[in-house]
């Protein structure tokens, strides 16, 4: 179900979502890892065994790595940028829609931005900003 956050809200969910931006980041280096064996494979090896096996393996990491950005969305972030570690939280300031911005490193929540601003758009949080709802 969709919901907008607070500045609040958001950083409440803001331990989990790290910790789940963190899974999805592991699952993507396990598919680059299985990626690049299965190239290594190729070029290596006469055997279709061992290709097989690793394509099969490949088809569970992106499986994996698909779950983990799912399970991440489901808390009502959207990602916007995995390697540059950017996700977004729907909010209102007055009767507009916006996004309350995260950046990997970050420990809370400070930055806003227009829905149709990016990252390079983003705002300082007031500490009395009220009409952030």
């Amino acid at each position: 179900m969709f919901s907008y956050f607070t500045v609040t809200t958001a950083n409440q969910i803001l331990p989990e979502v790290i910790k789940k931006y963190k899974f999805v980041l592991s699952c993507k280096a396990e598919v680059m890892k299985v990626e690049q064996q299965l190239q290594m494979s190729v070029s290596t090896t006469n055997s279709f065994e061992e290709y097989v096996t690793l394509k099969q393996n490949l088809n569970e990491k992106i499986t994996k790595f698909y779950q983990s950005i799912d399970d991440l969305e489901k808390t009502g972030v959207v990602i916007k940028s995995i390697e540059e570690g950017l996700l977004d939280f729907p909010a209102k300031r007055f009767d507009d829609e916006i996004w309350l911005c995260w950046k990997d490193g970050e420990t809370e929540i400070k930055f806003w931005h227009e829905k149709d601003v990016g990252f390079m758009g983003r705002k300082p949080l007031e500490v009395s900003d009220e009409s952030l709802v």
